[in-house]
C-alpha cells in the first residue's frame, strides 16, 4: 500500500497482515470526550492503536491558541514512537465515520512531520462495519520505536497574525469549514462568540461528502477550483472552530489534487480569544 490521502475499505482489509502497516483509531465526540476510547476498548480494527483528540492530538494546557492547540512536536513524536510508527510505515487513520472527528487531524499532523504515507479510511468504521469485516477487543502488542525523527514544518501552519495581516485582500483565500449556521453567526453551540473572520468563504466540510464518503476526486476538484477562482491552493488558508474539521477540508483539497493549502491551527476559537480582532456575521 502506498496511500497519501484516502484508502478504501477493501484495500485496507487486504493489507492487514502487512508488517509495514500501522492503523490508528481516532474516534472522538465533542459532546462526550470519553466515548471514543470507550468504543475503541469495546471493539476496533485488528492491530489498531487509539489516538485521543484531547490527550494525544492537542495540548489543552496551552492558552490563547484555541480549543485544540497543537501539542509540541517533540511530545507528538514520542507518542508516535509509543505507537510503533516510524518513517518506514504506511499509516491508516480512521474514526467513527467521515474522518472529521478526528482522523483527518492526525493525518494532517503526520503530514506536518513530513510523513507522506498516511491515509484516512474513507467512510471510517461505519464503512468497515457495513461490509461485516473483522473487529477485535484485543489490544495490539507492537514494539515501541524511538521518537519520530522529525519536527513540524511551521510553513504549513497559518496563525492569527497572518490572517490579521491579510484581511484587506480580496475574498477567496480564507475558507471556513464550519456549518453554515455557525459561520453566519445564527447559532454558536461551542464557542463564546458567534460569526466568522471578515472576508472568509464558507465551505462546510460536509459538502465534501456523499453518504459518508468523500466525493470523487474530479467532482471535488471542480467544486473547489470554482471557489479558488484565480488563486493557487498554496495561497489559501483553511480554518474551522478549533483546527480539526479544517483538516477534513484540507484532505478534500489533497484528494482533489489541489495541493499545499494550509491550516489555521487555532481557527475561530483562537481568533475570538482577542476581542480586538474583528468579527463578521451573515453571509
Amino acid at each position: 500500500m502506498n496511500r497519501t490521502s484516502l484508502v478504501g475499505v477493501d484495500e485496507l482489509a487486504a493489507s492487514l497482515a502487512d508488517p509495514r502497516l500501522r492503523i490508528v483509531d481516532a474516534r472522538f465526540a465533542l459532546t462526550d470526550p470519553s466515548a471514543g476510547r470507550a468504543g475503541y476498548l469495546q471493539s476496533h480494527l485488528p492491530g489498531a492503536v487509539y489516538a485521543d483528540l484531547n490527550e494525544d492530538l492537542s495540548d489543552l494546557a496551552k492558552t490563547g491558541q484555541g480549543r485544540h492547540p497543537l501539542p509540541d512536536d517533540g511530545a507528538f513524536a514520542r507518542r508516535l514512537g509509543e505507537w510503533s510508527i516510524t518513517p518506514a510505515h504506511q499509516v491508516v487513520v480512521y474514526d467513527a465515520g467521515d474522518g472529521s472527528m478526528a482522523a483527518a487531524r492526525l493525518w494532517w499532523m503526520l503530514k506536518l512531520l513530513g510523513h507522506d504515507r498516511v491515509a484516512v479510511l474513507d467512510g471510517g468504521l461505519a464503512a468497515w462495519r457495513a461490509q461485516g469485516l473483522a473487529e477485535t477487543a484485543e489490544l495490539p502488542r507492537l514494539p515501541a520505536a524511538p521518537a519520530y525523527p522529525s519536527r513540524f514544518n511551521g510553513r504549513l501552519i497559518a496563525d492569527a497574525d497572518e490572517v490579521q495581516a491579510r484581511l484587506d485582500e480580496d475574498s477567496g483565500w480564507l475558507f471556513d469549514a464550519r456549518a453554515s449556521e455557525r459561520f453566519r453567526g445564527e447559532v454558536e453551540p461551542i464557542d463564546p462568540v458567534a460569526g466568522h473572520v471578515p472576508g472568509a468563504v464558507n465551505r462546510p466540510y460536509a459538502q465534501n461528502l456523499r453518504e459518508g464518503r468523500f466525493k470523487p476526486a474530479d467532482e471535488l476538484r471542480t467544486e473547489l477550483s470554482a471557489l479558488l477562482a484565480h488563486r493557487q491552493p498554496a495561497d489559501t488558508v483553511l480554518m474551522c472552530g478549533s483546527g480539526v474539521t479544517a483538516c477534513h477540508l484540507l484532505l478534500a483539497f489533497e484528494h482533489a489534487g489541489l495541493h499545499d493549502a494550509r491550516v489555521y491551527a487555532g481557527s475561530w476559537s483562537e481568533w475570538i480569544s482577542d476581542p480586538s480582532r474583528p468579527v463578521a456575521r451573515g453571509d
